[in-house]
């Protein structure tokens, strides 16, 4: 056979989507194939054998149908798109939930249709239903409440109450999983699939619960009323109140349904009672109308005869798979008891593990710190004695401190005495030297008397030299011949007053001064070493001794030395500038510090000539010398004192 022969043989396929409640699926149907066909299909692919209450659902038009089971797919007004979407659902809701829906996956597609319509609010329920029911749906998702898993918040992505409700009452998100977390915990032990049942146990109470609303009136007209079709029958509601019918028609009473385009009749096993008539608003809604009330009679009538062969073999294995699963749970009931119980010895057990790893760990440290405790007492024992050998140093060496601060306290007093000594001698030093400067005065003023006497006696020399020469110009001119023996005598006379006035006068106050200059520079050198020797003293004693009141004492004592040092040089201050006698001394004692260098202009003693400087001269020698033309004088340089005498020619 050819290819070509093949492929002709090959049937012709179209794509169909199925979903359901919890998952989609998709599959290839041929396109011959009746409804029943793709229906078997889906029930097949999930695994379902209770199919009597579940259909393929589409919409069309913005009405929602059930595909036909006896008519091919193809022929029926399906949407025309690729693929196919159908929605498998529960087309008829059992009477009794927990005696008619035996398998699991029926229990759980139920459940899950149940939960949407009531989300939706297409089944009403009262708030304190809905969070008794979305206790028992958590439970069938989560299991067992578990407070170390289930923190608050777990349940804030969970869908479990109806919006109306939610607005109804002004409450956070928080506050309505505390609500139902409370229910929750109440559950603990019921299996996944039980939790499911009990929640359509309680849904199958609610007044809407498995009815199909159709608005219908009872002319062409007007639409002011519903009907309702359920598992139990018939039943007519105002347009306003879904929970309570007008009248209802139970299936055992009802003895023919038909319709004839719009109006449908509804005709009651007894004929002596009122015919039903009502229009809808097209022909299709009476055709879903009629589907469905054939299709709940039957299941009514089905459910009071002798179950099939199949029903009971369900039923059968629907027992033994509750008993078996009620010895399951039993056995994982004790099981976890039996963990629990494990579980609780086991954290008795590390508990009483950590209390003794606590007890021994605080043991070891509390010998640990006996251990310590015993290693430093040891050492404090150490450090004690360690400490004792050094007090015992620290008295040794603070008794010799004592002893030396008695020695230095002596030495200290003793030197304060010396001190005191000291400057007694210095005072008197000073003394003597004021004394010895008023001495000096006087002897200036009697060199100055005796300058006088020797000025007077020069002019009177010089007077009667001149009276002489007179006298000789007068007698030569009378007596010539006695010029030249006149003239003798003259010059005798004058050579033996200059030999006078040299041998007497001038020697004589020349070592006079140069005695007493001599005299003084050696005392001043004297007196100035020992000042300095003073000082330096008393500077080392003053650092020891500032508390003492000799600090001040020793200031006046400086003071007046310095005062009376300032009165030594009054005697050599008499010689003015008018008199012949030119006197240029420096300061003998500076007023502090003192220097002996400093004391007089200079102290080169191999230094006989100097030159004159600001009225100062640099030598210490007596130089005698002739100066001018005429009347010839006596100049003489003491360190710093200037002596002029007239020389006789």
């Amino acid at each position: 056979m050819s290819i070509r022969g093949l492929k002709k043989k090959q049937p012709k396929t179209f794509k169909v989507k199925v979903i359901t409640m919890d998952a989609e699926m998709e599959f290839s149907c041929e396109m011959k194939w009746k409804g029943k066909d793709l229906f078997d299909l889906v029930c097949r692919a999930l695994g379902l054998r209770e199919t009597w209450f579940f259909g393929l659902q589409y919409t069309i038009k913005g009405m929602y149908t059930w595909l036909k089971m006896d008519k091919k797919v193809l022929d029926q007004e399906i949407p025309k798109e690729d693929p196919v979407s159908f929605r498998f659902l529960a087309k008829f809701y059992p009477e009794k939930v927990e005696e008619e829906l035996l398998q699991e996956i029926t229990q759980h597609l139920f459940f899950l249709q149940v939960k949407k319509q009531i989300l939706d609010e297409e089944i009403y329920c009262s708030p304190e239903a809905t969070v008794l029911l979305a206790s028992y749906a958590v439970q069938a998702k989560y299991g067992d409440y578990d407070p170390n898993f289930h923190e608050p918040g777990f349940l804030a992505q969970e869908e479990l109450l109806p919006k109306r409700v939610l607005r109804q009452y002004q409450m956070t998100a928080d506050m309505w999983e505390e609500k139902i977390s409370a229910w929750y915990a109440e559950h603990r032990g019921i299996a996944r699939d039980e939790a499911k049942m009990n929640y359509l146990k309680i849904a199958q109470d609610l007044e809407m619960y498995g009815v199909n609303y159709f608005p219908i009136a009872q002319n062409k007209s007007d639409t002011d009323l519903l009907l309702g079709v359920d598992a139990k029958g018939i039943h007519v509601y105002s347009i306003n109140n879904r929970f309570s019918p007008n009248k209802s028609f139970e299936w055992s009473g009802i003895r023919n349904i038909s319709y004839s385009e719009k109006e449908l009749t509804i005709k009651p096993l007894d004929k002596k009672a009122e015919v039903f008539k009502f229009f809808s608003s097209q022909l299709k809604v009476n055709k879903l109308i009629l589907q469905l009330c054939i299709g709940n009679h039957d299941l009514f009538m089905r459910r009071r005869k002798v179950d099939s062969i199949e029903i009971q073999q369900m039923k059968a294995q629907a027992r033994e798979e509750k008993a078996r699963k009620k010895m399951e749970t039993q056995r994982l009931a004790r099981e976890k008891q039996l963990r629990e119980e494990a579980e609780r010895a086991k954290e008795e057990l590390e508990r009483r593990l950590f209390q003794m790893e606590d007890e021994a760990r605080q043991a070891n440290e509390a010998l640990l710190r006996s251990q310590e405790t015993a290693e430093l007492l040891a050492e404090k024992a150490q450090i004690a004695e360690e400490e004792a050998k050094l007090l015992a140093q620290n008295a040794a060496e603070a008794e010799q401190e004592r002893q030396r601060l008695e020695i230095t306290a002596l030495k200290t007093k003793e030197e304060k005495r010396l001190m005191e000594q000291k400057m007694r001698e210095t005072e008197l030093i000073a003394v003597k030297l004021v004394k010895e400067s008023d001495r000096r005065a006087k002897e200036a003023e009697r060199l100055k008397q005796d300058l006088q006497e020797a000025r007077e006696a020069e002019r009177k020399a010089k007077q009667k030299l001149l009276d002489v020469t007179k006298l000789n110009y007068l007698h030569v001119a009378r007596y010539p011949h006695h010029s030249a023996a006149d003239n003798r005598d003259v010059n005798f006379d004058k050579g033996s007053v200059k030999m006078d006035l040299k041998d007497v006068d001038l020697k004589r106050l020349s070592f006079e001064i140069e005695r007493e200059r001599l005299d003084y520079l050696e005392k001043s050198k004297k007196f100035e070493d020992r000042l300095k020797e003073l000082k330096s003293e008393i500077y080392a004693l003053k650092l020891e001794e500032k508390q003492t009141g000799l600090y001040s004492h020793w200031n006046e004592v400086l003071g007046s030395l310095d005062r009376s040092i300032g009165n030594a040089s009054s005697w050599m201050k008499s010689f003015g500038p008018g008199d012949l006698l030119d006197i240029n001394l420096r300061k003998p004692f500076p007023a502090y510090p003192l220097n002996a260098t400093n004391s007089w202009p200079c102290t080169n003693k191999n230094q006989h000539t100097a030159p004159v400087e600001n009225s100062t001269f640099q030598t210490n020698t007596l130089v005698a010398s002739n100066v001018g033309t005429g009347t010839r004088k006596q100049i003489i340089k003491v360190m710093g004192f200037i002596c002029i005498f007239p020389k006789w020619e």
